[in-house]
């Protein structure tokens, strides 16, 4: 395998350079853009294990999220799940899907998207998913979806609880535009919890678990955005 092959694989399996370079772009210009509007801090981005199949289950703040998630984790390339009516503008549907956006009907029940996420995984892929299902209405994490215990079950491979704080009150759900000033985003990175040991009691078990140590970490993250 050549270097140039091996650089890719690294990135992103299955990808040619002409994708792999396109996302760099944009995650380059992402992250200089929260440096620079939202003095963003990361946490633990080294937690993220750079080869092999991982996903990383984070709270759901903002449509900030999967881009601050995505921009810090270098050097993996993140696949995302998003929900179908983000897809339904063309030239939209086209650039998330360049960056690895997977659609998933809005209730959760798409198979066929679960069953692309196990592909992905199978792959070698880093898979991003929000167990809440859709945006905080008011800020506060609630409750993981059962059925991402399914998929964690199924998927038979480490996952990376991450948490993001300042993402809701820059941009919530109620507002069609972020605002650029006077807010601070802050992301963090856990440790990567294996297949075996997150299972070892059962699949509600193991999302109670990612539940509480999403939890945990966006505890944190919000006593050192208070600290500032």
């Amino acid at each position: 395998m050549s270097v140039l092959r091996r650089l890719l694989a690294s990135r992103r399996p299955d990808a040619s350079l002409g994708p792999v370079l396109f996302y760099e772009f944009v995650r380059a210009f992402t992250a200089l853009l929260f440096v620079l509007v939202y003095r963003v801090r990361v946490f633990g981005a080294r937690n993220v294990p750079q080869s092999g199949a991982v996903l990383i289950a984070a709270n759901h703040q903002s449509f900030l999220d999967p881009p601050l998630i995505g921009s810090f984790a270098r050097p993996r390339h993140m696949s995302f799940v998003a929900r179908m009516g983000l897809f339904t503008f063309k030239p939209f549907a086209w650039f998330i899907g360049a960056l690895n956006a997977t659609p998933i009907k809005e209730d959760g029940g798409d198979t066929a998207a679960i069953k692309e996420v196990i592909r992905r995984l199978a792959a070698g892929h880093a898979v991003v998913i929000f167990p809440e299902g859709s945006r905080t209405p008011d800020g506060r994490q609630h409750e993981f979806k059962r059925g991402v215990a399914v998929l964690m079950k199924r998927a038979k491979c480490p996952v990376v609880p991450a948490a993001v704080v300042g993402c809701f009150e820059a941009w919530p759900i109620h507002r069609k535009l972020p605002s650029l000033l006077g807010h601070r985003l802050l992301v963090a990175y856990g440790q990567p919890i294996s297949h075996e040991d997150l299972m070892r009691d059962g699949a509600d078990a193991a999302l109670a678990r990612i539940e509480s140590e999403v939890s945990r970490l966006r505890a944190e993250l919000e006593a050192e955005r208070d600290r500032d």
